[in-house]
């Protein structure tokens, strides 16, 4: 250029003119640099819609029986019938209806099971930063003591602690299993903010454990918080099916994808690739959104990413 100065330049004093972006926008300039991230929200997107309008987008009762019509492939195979899409199970059932309703479980699985195990660990993360050191020992070491064990053999022993298997049973025990990664991070993110000035001056302002824990301390550790409950809520579907395919979660005639399985079990050898290939794709799909949203969100809302 006739002035002397370079494209580089140029483009370095037009970004320093643009205006600075909102935490809002900063947070989707780097979760849309991941293009599976956004895949995954997608995908997470669709799945919400649907189990949320379930009631109203199923074409079909999920539970109702057509007598004749058992075992039906899609209605694109030859054989199918086009009241049926995605063909019927060993009963009769609509396989699509029961596709759809089994999203509303799951998410209103995961959303239980996240809640219940982020509420309570990390208030138990909180007490293990903030208590004397014997508390911190005895609440770490019985964390320790639920991850030695495989989370689905641990929640199949407390599944079957109860009366009977059933969903509210299983999502209690998948709870349990999820517990030691909230007390973990919760206890190691509030240990880092406990050095900062911030947690000094209010601790000097006067402030209560209480209020330094929830009000003060909490908020800063939300960003990793987030992250292991998108990824939590993956696992919480994945282990729900397969305690239902176990025979111990979600029981019959629930249309639960894990359940779902578990009833056409004896078709896996067939013909009928419908009645298993369905519900284990929509298992592997949402699994897989969950956690790729997962790491979108995590690129987003670490600064050691950011930086990087």
């Amino acid at each position: 250029m006739s002035d002397g100065t370079t494209p580089a330049t140029v483009r370095q004093v037009e970004q320093a003119a643009q205006k600075p972006l909102t935490p809002l926008q900063e947070f989707w300039h780097y979760f849309s640099e991941n293009k599976g991230a956004v895949a995954g929200l997608v995908i997470v997107a669709l799945i919400i819609f649907m189990a949320i309008f379930a009631d109203l987008i199923v074409p079909h009762d999920p539970d109702q029986q057509y007598r004749g019509l058992e075992l039906r492939p899609p209605a694109f195979q030859e054989g199918g019938e086009s009241q049926f899409l995605l063909g019927t199970d060993p009963t009769g059932r609509d396989m699509l209806s029961r596709l759809i309703k089994g999203a509303q479980y799951s998410m209103l699985i995961g959303c239980i099971v996240v809640s219940i195990a982020i509420s309570v660990g990390v208030s138990l993360g909180l007490v293990a930063a903030f208590a004397p050191r014997f508390i911190a020992t005895i609440i770490l070491r019985l964390m320790d003591i639920i991850l030695a064990f495989p989370s689905l053999l641990l929640a199949l022993v407390l599944v079957a602690l109860f009366e009977k298997p059933s969903l509210e049973n299983a999502m209690i025990a998948i709870a349990v299993t999820l517990l030691p990664h909230f007390v973990r991070l919760t206890r190691a993110s509030a240990l880092g903010e406990l050095r900062r000035d911030y947690v000094t001056a209010s601790r000097v302002a006067g402030a209560s454990v209480w209020r330094l824990m929830f009000l003060t301390v909490l908020p800063n550790c939300m960003g990793p918080m987030i992250v292991q409950a998108t990824l939590s809520f993956s696992t919480a579907v994945l282990d729900a099916a397969a305690l239902g395919f176990l025979g111990m979660g979600a029981q019959p005639p629930t249309p639960e994808w894990g359940t779902m399985l578990a009833d056409a079990r004896e078709f896996i050898a067939t013909d009928k690739w419908w009645v298993v290939t369905l519900p284990g794709l929509l298992i592997l799909i949402s699994v897989l959104a969950f956690n790729l949203m997962g790491d979108g969100l995590r690129d987003a809302l670490d600064p050691k990413l950011k930086r990087s």
